[in-house]
């Protein structure tokens, strides 16, 4: 059904391509993040609630199809739906039939409904391609509101002793998912210019988001003491981020698990919130699929796979695809 080639997965008898890389006639997008979603494809295929984020990443005049979940077309006789991944807002599976077989390629997922993203639903199939971020039994996430608990928690003590609380989260998917879930009578939630451009796309595609307030060259380092700021990781430099001090730093993200990335980065807080299934999302995730055969892609693929193959099901990892020559 599928194939891997140097633009990634390709379906020849649909000849289309999912998350391609290179310049493809037709690519199915599975979300709005750069590394699944490139520039300078001829065609998109993706759900209608990334079409405003795509447009708005890579230019408003790129020639775009949207489909609504569960909703299916036909493609040179492959039959293709797209069905909710909960990874971000729009997120999709990629779902194929053709020829009796059915095959699921699950993009980026994670199980936790985080009150934005329309939650993962399990797609009965014979093939799953699974996303492997977080696939080792050390993952393993915190129920999110404990999460948010601390974060505000964090927040609160800093405001009361006149530090403003810096939040580093990926302007799409992570930075919304906060702003939707925090408290905000703690104070006003500022944001960089890269996370409110997000919002303003995620608003215009009809997601209900609380009003944030976006950082601009006539804030002040004084407007923003004791409040929240939320922006991308690659953002340590700017006036605004220079003046800020007394500032604590804090970074929202699935790698604060083990703390070495916080160490690395010089952090004062790591929260464990992360749009990746962890360890035990992953295998309910397989589990529910009913599939036999799993290929393994994005992360610990080949750990993955191994433990798959020990509890009896044919696992590979997606670099194998280009090599095996019988039929999944």
């Amino acid at each position: 059904m599928l194939k891997l080639t140097n633009y990634g997965l390709y379906c020849p008898a649909g000849d289309f391509y999912i998350d391609a890389s290179g310049k493809v006639a037709r690519n199915i997008v599975t979300h709005a993040h750069s590394d699944h979603a490139r520039p300078g494809h001829i065609s998109y295929l993706t759900h209608t609630h990334s079409a405003t984020l795509l447009r708005a990443r890579m230019g408003k005049n790129i020639c775009l199809q949207t489909l609504e979940y569960q909703q299916e077309i036909n493609l040179n006789g492959v039959r293709v739906s797209l069905h909710p991944a909960g990874h971000i807002y729009g997120a999709a599976q990629v779902k194929i039939k053709h020829n009796g077989a059915t095959w699921v390629v699950s993009g980026d997922y994670k199980l936790e409904n985080d009150q934005l993203s329309t939650p993962f639903e399990p797609v009965k199939c014979q093939v799953f391609v699974s996303e492997s971020t977080f696939a080792l039994p050390v993952y393993k996430w915190l129920q999110q509101k404990e999460v948010y608990d601390q974060i505000n928690l964090w927040w609160q003590q800093n405001k009361a002793e006149g530090i403003t609380s810096l939040l580093f989260g990926y302007s799409l998917g992570k930075s919304q998912r906060i702003i939707k879930n925090i408290d905000h009578s703690i104070g006003k939630v500022y944001v960089h210019k890269t996370v409110g451009a997000m919002n303003d796309a995620i608003r215009h595609s009809g997601a209900n988001l609380p009003a944030t307030i976006t950082l601009d060259e006539s804030t002040r380092a004084q407007e923003v003491r004791g409040h929240l700021i939320i922006a991308p990781p690659s953002i340590t430099a700017g006036r605004i981020m220079q003046d800020l001090h007394p500032v604590s730093i804090a970074m929202a993200s699935g790698w604060a698990h083990t703390g070495k990335h916080m160490v690395r980065s010089n952090m004062d807080k790591g929260f464990v919130l992360s749009d990746h299934a962890d360890w035990p999302g992953i295998n309910r995730a397989i589990e529910e699929s009913g599939a036999n055969h799993v290929i393994s892609m994005h992360g610990y693929t080949a750990e993955l796979s191994q433990w798959l193959n020990e509890t009896g099901l044919d696992s590979m990892e997606l670099e194998q695809l280009k090599y095996r020559h019988t039929a999944l």
